[in-house]
This record gives structure tokens, sequence and C-alpha cells, in this order.
């Protein structure tokens, strides 16, 4: 019973007594027998040891020793006694322990699985849900595995009791006694309900997981559906934000088709995206119903979206109406235009001849009947019905636009009723036919006609003379060089731009007002740019249709010049292209800047191509007007002006174009005087400088057209950059031409063309004819490749030097202005910058007789790639060693340090076919190589028989030996070097003889003869 201890004898009765289950009243020992105890004594060691070990005195009860069995018996019944004490009761000690410590040990381990029940559901209950799916699923994953884990503990637990309660029944079934039995079944009641215990923790923990994994789910399907939402809402938002970038209403009836095909592109992805959409709505319907936790939360987004789709689909339907409103009603105005255009048109169309006789009378009326009742339905409703029929959809514009159709109908329509009555007394009333002839205008009302705006003020264009020549100075502020008094010139006045009462009306308080207010002032110009846009459309209109389309009536054939018969492109050029440009695409694009006038200048840049037309118009114009003059006393154009009441004739509307152009740059320059925002500060700055690079590129080609001479074709030298008149003096290297230079001094007046490959020389000459119209007479070209410049020439800031073939030629050119010699030198120095990079592309397509040229080749004008053009009379020849010594030459900054014995000034002359080309140069005059620069003279070009050259301040050698020349009795003979001081406020120049020290003043005539040229 009481196990012992290490040392035998001793047995540790306290641990036995802690680890009795009942209560101990008394401990009997059985003293062991052995070897050593075979004849015990009371005084014996175990005795001893045991009566003073520690147990003696801890346990608080009675120990009894016995000596034997025997003594046992004294104190227990044989019947409770096991085998081991000669007892009747059968027991097995290690069976009976074995049975214990299996009950025990299931007991702890169905604690221990309650413990880690309750550990892993508070884990459970506490953990933080991310907000992430894929770490959701993560934590599914992970929390089904401990669950399962946990399940196989328990099932082994479960197992494990089942079979000890197995065991317990087999050792009921074989006890015999019912004291054993009710032990037994007592162990296996506390099986019984230990394993009952397990099986309750087991169904909660299920149903707790369970509830649990359901949460983990349903949190995993609504971070789902609201990235879906998300997703959704603002695929949503941008075609909401797509549906409000559409205007609902158009300017033209091609911008509001094109707003209805963006509407309906959008419209078509918007149904896609909202079936989309009502997928999810379903979807979390679906989740509502199957009881989802966030029931209100899914419900939420449901009702968000479903209102998003309502009111995009209610947008759509409301501006696809009201675009489609807004394209009905343009639909209509345009109608009603085109009517009266058609109106107009019979109008102008009808003969006056067949008026005379009653059937042409009525059958006149016949047409005009016809066309009233083709009129549309916009006809039959007045201003104000129409507003309140499209009172949805009417903006200022529109209403200004209703209010014009509204205005031009009640004009046609009293136009037409006006030709009725007139009709209708003629086809009342038989009257003899009457050929009607247009008066010729008396003088003084030419005079008066020519001094009055040719647009009045319903038109809203001003020029100052009519009926006159073609000027080639387009650019404003440009003025022609000097003339014959008796010449006569158009040009373009514009007086709105210092007076904008043009623009605004003659108030001046208005005036201040719009001073005030910018944005006033600029609504005022638009205004006025679209009215006179529009007067210029439809007088372009009238031209075309009252004189070019009657050139091919076949009534009108016997009034028609046979000069003019198949020249109607010749007489006006490409007005049609012109009028379609502007009718079908720059007025409409006018139009839709009423409201934001600043964004005209995006207008004109979108269209700046476009603007092409009016140079092939220009350059045409010369051709039209000579043809004018050979007809304009033709019968056919009075016919057609009368039949158009036309107060001008048709010579008037054909510079309408070249005025229209001028006109544009000074509504943008108002425009951006009076512009506040950068940004279209920065487009209108952009049109205005692309409108006068237009005009500038009409004025040079119109310059160009006029170059006679020339044997080749001008548009191999590239585009005209610059050109303008110079006074010009030419040296050579070659002695028996400079000898030639000193026989004259005066400059030649040369008009220069500087293009991309070639500077061209050229001699203005006005014909003695109707207008004095002026051409240029070429006289020579130089090759930019073979060009360099000398930038600043002591003496004279608006002098420059050019120097060809290595400085075989050198031309001293004198600028009218500073300025007009820095923008020269500086666009001479970009094309020269560019000639190494030209010479490398263009060197293999060269022909080898170009690199084998040689002082005494032909003279030819070089062209610029190199190639020869034969046959042209004012030629230069191109050494071999130009193209190597000419770039040494160019970028010359400093002074020139040419002398020459008459003059300092270098000495300019265009080479004559006749001239001798020696094998080398000389130097000639070495006694005045000491002149300075500022002394220097001119020399005249032996061509120059015209008439004199104006003289300029400097040194001359006296030609003409003469005493009578001087009102002061000066003496000049021949060979004297004399210095021209300045001109007085009498037209004599004060002269200083150098030669003799003597100063006096000398007509200008009498200069010219003594220095060779008589005037």
């Amino acid at each position: 019973m009481a196990e012992s201890s290490s040392r035998w004898g001793f047995p540790r009765l306290r641990r036995a007594a802690t680890s009795f289950p009942g209560n101990l009243h008394l401990v009997l020992v059985l003293r062991p027998t052995g070897l050593l105890s075979s004849a015990p004594s009371p005084s014996s060691s175990t005795d001893l040891g045991f009566r003073f070990s520690q147990d003696d005195f801890l346990l608080k009860m009675p120990v009894v020793m016995l000596r034997s069995v025997g003594d046992l018996l004294r104190y227990i019944d044989e019947n409770h006694l096991a085998s081991d004490f000669t007892a009747k009761v059968e027991y097995c000690q290690s069976d009976w322990v074995l049975l214990r410590s299996s009950i025990e040990t299931f007991a702890v381990t169905v604690k221990e699985i309650a413990q880690l029940l309750q550990s892993f559901g508070s884990e459970l209950s506490e953990a933080e849900l991310p907000d992430e799916a894929n770490a959701i699923e993560f934590l599914v994953h992970s929390h089904t595995h401990r669950y399962r884990q946990m399940k196989d503990d328990i099932r082994g637990v479960l197992k494990e009791g089942r079979l000890l309660f197995s065991n317990l029944e087999t050792v009921k079934a074989a006890k015999r006694e019912a004291e054993e039995e009710r032990e037994i079944q007592a162990d296996m009641d506390t099986v019984r309900r230990l394993l009952a215990q397990l099986r309750d923790m087991e169904e909660a923990f299920d149903g707790f997981f369970e509830k649990h994994h359901l949460k983990l789910q349903q949190y995993l399907q609504l971070l789902h559906y609201e990235t879906s939402f998300q997703q959704m809402y603002e695929v949503l938002e941008r075609l909401s934000g797509r549906e409000k970038e559409i205007a609902s209403v158009g300017s033209t009836v091609v911008q509001t088709e094109q707003l209805l095909k963006d509407l309906e592109t959008l419209d078509k992805h918007a149904q896609e995206e909202m079936s989309r959409a009502q997928v999810v709505i379903l979807h979390g319907h679906q989740l509502a119903a199957n009881h989802h936790y966030a029931l209100a939360l899914i419900i939420q987004r449901c009702n968000e979206l479903r209102h998003l789709c309502d009111v995009l689909s209610t947008a759509m339907r409301s501006k696809r109406a009201s675009l489609t409103r807004t394209r009905d009603l343009m639909l209509r105005l345009e109608e009603a235009l085109r009517w009266c255009d058609e109106g107009a048109y019979l109008l102008a169309s009808q003969m006056v001849d067949k008026f005379q006789t009653r059937e042409g009378a009525q059958d006149a009326l016949q047409y005009l009947s016809s066309h009233q009742e083709r009129a549309p339905s916009a006809l039959k409703s007045s201003q104000d019905h129409l507003s309140l029929e499209f009172e949805a959809v009417l903006t200022p514009q529109l209403q200004s636009q209703i209010t014009m159709v509204t205005e031009k109908l009640s004009t046609v329509q009293s136009m037409i009723r006006n030709r009725e009555q007139c009709l209708k007394k003629l086809a009342d009333v038989q009257v003899r036919p009457i050929q009607l002839v247009a008066p010729r205008p008396e003088p003084d009302q030419i005079l008066l006609r020519s001094k009055s705006p040719l647009f009045s003020p319903k038109h809203g264009v001003d020029f100052n003379v009519l009926n006159s020549k073609f000027s080639f100075d387009l650019l404003p502020g440009k003025r022609a060089a000097r003339r014959n008094n008796s010449q006569r010139k158009i040009e373009v006045m514009h007086d709105y731009q210092g007076n904008r009462s043009c623009l605004y009306g003659p108030n001046p308080e208005t005036d201040s007002e719009a001073e005030d207010n910018p944005e006033q002032v600029t609504r005022h110009i638009i205004k006025e740019l679209i009215a006179t846009e529009r007067i210029y459309v439809d007088e372009l209109l009238s031209v075309l249709l009252g004189y070019r389309a009657e050139m091919e009536d076949p009534s009108m054939a016997n009034l028609l010049p046979s000069a003019l018969r198949s020249q109607k492109d010749v007489l006006f050029g490409n007005m049609p292209e012109i009028y379609q440009f502007h009718s079908r695409v720059f007025l409409r694009d006018l139009q839709g800047c009423l409201e934001t006038p600043e964004s005209v200048g995006a207008c004109f840049l979108q269209r700046k191509e476009k603007f092409q037309v009016y140079e092939r118009y220009c350059q045409n114009k010369p051709c039209s007007e000579l043809l004018w003059r050979q007809c304009s006393e033709s019968p056919f154009f009075q016919e057609c002006q009368k039949k158009l009441d036309h107060k001008l004739g048709l010579d008037s509307y054909l510079l309408k174009p070249i005025q229209r152009l001028t006109k544009y740059q000074l509504l943008l320059k108002e425009l951006l005087k009076h512009c506040v925002e950068e940004h279209y500060r920065c487009e209108l700055q952009e049109a205005l400088d692309s409108m006068l690079e237009l005009l500038k590129s009409v004025n040079d080609s119109m310059h160009q057209i006029a170059i006679t001479g020339y044997q080749g074709d001008l548009s191999q030298l590239g585009r005209v950059i610059l050109q303008g008149s110079f006074s010009v003096w030419i040296s050579h290297k070659r002695a028996a031409v400079r000898m030639k230079e000193l026989a004259r001094f005066k400059p030649m007046q040369r008009h220069l063309f500087l293009y991309e490959h070639a500077i061209l020389f050229c001699k203005r000459r006005d014909e003695d004819n109707h207008d004095r119209t002026p051409f240029y007479s070429f006289k020579s070209c130089l090759r930019m490749s073979a060009v360099g410049i000398t930038e600043t020439i002591k003496g004279d800031v608006k002098k420059f030097e050019i120097s060809y073939s290595g400085r075989e030629v050198v031309y001293l050119i004198q600028a009218p202005t500073v300025e007009a010699k820095v923008s020269w030198l500086t666009e001479i120095q970009k094309i020269l910058s560019n000639q190494p990079k030209l010479h490398q592309d263009e060197a293999p397509s060269l022909p080898a007789s170009d690199n084998l040229l040689s002082d005494s080749s032909s003279e030819v004008c070089v062209s610029w790639g190199g190639a020869s053009v034969e046959g042209c009379s004012a030629c230069l020849p191109v050494p071999h060693s130009s193209s190597a010594t000419s770039h040494s030459h160019r970028f010359r900054g400093e002074e020139s340090t040419h002398s020459s014995p008459a003059h300092s000034d270098p000495v300019v002359h265009s080479p004559r076919r006749s001239w001798p080309i020696p094998a080398h140069s000389v130097a000639i005059c070495e006694g005045l190589e000491d002149w300075g620069a500022t002394d220097l003279s001119a020399i005249s070009d032996s061509e120059e028989e015209d008439q004199p050259t104006p003289l300029v301040a400097g040194r001359y050698r006296v030609m003409v030996e003469s005493s009578m020349a001087s009102n002061d009795d000066i003496i000049f003979n021949c060979g004297d070097v004399i210095q021209l001081l300045h001109e007085d406020s009498s037209g004599m120049w004060v002269v200083k003889n150098i030669s003799r020290g003597e100063e006096g003043r000398v007509q200008n005539e009498d200069l010219h003869r003594i220095l060779g040229e008589t005037c």
C-alpha cells in the first residue's frame, strides 16, 4: 500500500497520505518479511528508523506497526483483503493503477481540449479584419486549417475515451461481486460524463467556427462589392463629365451635327457601362437577399448607382433633344437664307428687256409666284413665334441669327413684292420695249465717289480712291517710292484705327464706356468683324452671280466683248475659291467666336493656310486690271451693274478681296489692344503676325511678278525673303573695268530681291501708260553660295558690302534706313549660315562643268544650284576660285579698306558683255589710296540714262570743266576734287573745291553737268 523509499525499510507515508483520495484515520504498517527481518526485535533498526523518521512527526494520526498478516486481520476483515495478504479478494495492483491512470489521463486531456478551444475562440473573436481581399483570403485559409487540426484532436480524444469506456465494460463483465461492480460502474460513469462533455464542446466549437467563417466570407464579398462599386462609380462620373463637356447648343449646323455624333458615341458607351452598373446592382441585391450583415450599406450603394444611371440617362436625353431642336432651328434658318439667296439671284437674273412685253412680264411674274410657293415654313412664323417655339434652346447667338434671317427675309420679300407690282403693271399695260443705257457719271460725281468709302456704313469697309491701278504695297504704313504727281494709285485707308466711331458708333459717351470696359470693346469689334464678313461674302456672291455667271448666259452673249470670251478666270481670278472659303468655313468660324471674342486668334491660326488663296488672287490682279481696262466700257458690264443696282463698277468690287485682306490685321490689332487674358493674347499676337506675314508675302510676290528680262525660272531661286530699293556702287578687281568706274560719280538706284538661294539686282522702270505701272528690269543675279558680306562701312551707318566671287566684284549698298540695313544683314547671315549644309546636300547633283569655270569662261547668270542660265543679258562671271574664296569674306564686320583714285567708297558697276577681261588685275591711282572712307563719291552706271540720280554728300571728281556752274564764281577744272557738303533750303548744294580751296553754292543741274551727266 505504501511505496518504500530508496532506503529499504522506511516507507514514505506522507506522500501516500497526500495521494489518498479519502480521509485517513489510522495507518497500519505491515513490516515486510525478508532475510534481515526474520527475527525482529522491538529495538531493531527498522523500528528505530521508523520511529525517528519525519513522517512520524508530520502525520497527525496513529500509526500501528504490524508484525504479520495475522495482526492485520485483527483490524481488517479478510473478505476485504486481496490475495497478496492471503485473503479471498482477487485484486491486481498493476491493473488497478493502469485503469486509474487511464481515467485520470483522459480527464486531463478533456480539460486541455476545453482550454484550447476557449483560447482559439477568443483569438478568432478578437482578431482585426484587414481591408484587403488577399489578406482576408489568407486569413480564411489559415483559420480553416487550424479548425481542422482542432477537429482532428477532438476526434482523437473521443476515440481514446470510447476505448477506455469499452475496457471498463469488459472489466465490469469479469467482476462477480456487487462491490466491485459498483466501483467499475462509477469509473464508467466518469468516463461517460467526460465523453458527453467533449461532444458538447465539439458541437459548440463547430457552431462558433461556422459563424466566424460565414462572417469572413461575407466580409470578403463586401470588399469585392465595394471595389466593383467604386470602379463603376468612377466610370459613371467620367461619363457624366464628358456629357457636361458637350455643349447643349451649337453655333452652326455642322457643329451641331458633330455634337450630336459625339453625343451618340458617348451614349452608346454609356449604355454599355450602365448595363455593367445594373449587374453590380443585381449582385448587391443578391447579397442582401442572403442576409448579409452589411445589408444597409449594400442597399445604399445600389441606390447610389441607380441614381447616377438615372441622372446620366436623363442628361443624355435632354441634351439630345436640345441639340436636335437647335439643329432643326438652324436648318430652318439655313433654308430661309437659301430661299433668300435664290430669290435674290432670281431677281438679279431676270432680264430687264424681257419685261417690256406682256408675255415676258407674265413669265417673270410666274417665276416669282413659283418661288413664293416654295417658301420655307420659317417664313410662315414671325420672329416672336419662332423664338417662343424654340425658347428652350434659344441663346443670344441664335436670337441674333433669327433676327438677321428675319430682316433678310423681310428685305427679300419686300424686293419680290416690289418686283411683282412692277411686273403686274407691265403685264396689264402694253409698253414699247426700251433699251436702257446706264448714263456715264459726271466728272464731279466721279470725284465725289472716289472720295467716299467703297463700303457705305452698311458695308463697313473704307478706302479712298477707286477705279485706279492696283498698288503693290499692301503692308500697313508702307508707302511707294517717289513718283510723278500725275500718277494715280490705290491706297487702302483704315480710318477706324484712329477713330473707333466707325466700329462703336459716334456717341462719345459710348466710346468712353467702351474704353472702360475692354470686354464690351472686344464684343463690339467681333460683332463688327462678323457683320462686315457677312457683307463681304454677300458682295462676293453678288459679283459671282451678277457678273461671272452672266458671262455664260446665252442671252447676254451679244453684249459680251470678244476679248472677254473664255477669260472669266483672268478677270475674276480665283474669286470663287475665296467665296467658298469665307462663306462655308471662315464666316461660320467667326460666328462661333461671338461669345468669346478673344478666341478669334485661334480661328485665324487654324485657317491661315487657307488664306494663301489671296496670294494667287493678287498675282492675277494686274492681268485682271489690264483686261478690265480693255473692256470696261462694254454694255455687258453696264447691264449687269444695272441689274444688281450697284452704284460702283465691277473694278471696285474686284478690289474688295485685297482691301478685306488688309482689314483683318487692323481688327486683330484692336482685339489685341483690349485683350486681357495672356493665353488669348498669345493667340491673337500669333494670328496678327501670320496675317502680317501673309501681307508681306503677297506684297513681295506682287513685286516679283513685275520682274522682266530674267531668262530662267524664278521659282528655282526659292521664296522671296526681302525686297527693296537701294543705292548701289560696284567695284571690280580687274584694271580695265576699274578705269571705266572712274568715268562716272553717281550711285545706281537698284531694286534688290533677296531669295533663299540668290540676290537679284533690278532697275525700277515706270511705264508711260494709263497708270504708269512699275516694272523691274533684271540686271544681275548673285548666287548665295559665292556671296560674302561686310557689315560696317566707315562713314555711313546705312552702308554695307556684298562681295562676290572672292571679292572679284564688290557691291557697296546704301539702305534707305538703318532698320532696313539691319533686317537685310540679318536675313543674309541666316542664309549664309545654312550654305555649307546646302552645298553638302547638292554637291553630288552639280554638273561637272560648273567646277571647271575659269576667268576666260563665257559670262552666264548663275542660278542657285550652280547650273548656268544661258542667254541672260546682265550676267556675272563665276571664276574657278570663287567657291573657295567667297567663304573667307563672309560675315566681316570690320571697316572696308578699299581705296580708289577718285573716291574712297567702293565702286559699283554692272559688267557689260563687251568689256575685256584681263588675265591679271592691276593697281591704279596709288597716290589716292590714303583717302578716308567718308570721302568716297559715287560712280554712276552708264545705263542710267532715264533721269539724273539724286546726289548724296561726299567727294567727287570733276569731269567737265566749267567756270559758270557756281553762283559764287567758283571755278571747276577737269580733274578737280570737290566735296558736296549739304543741300540748302533753296535746293542748291554747298560745294567745296578741295583742289582749289574754294567754297560756294551750285545748282543741282550744274553739278550733274560738271560731274559728267546731263539732265
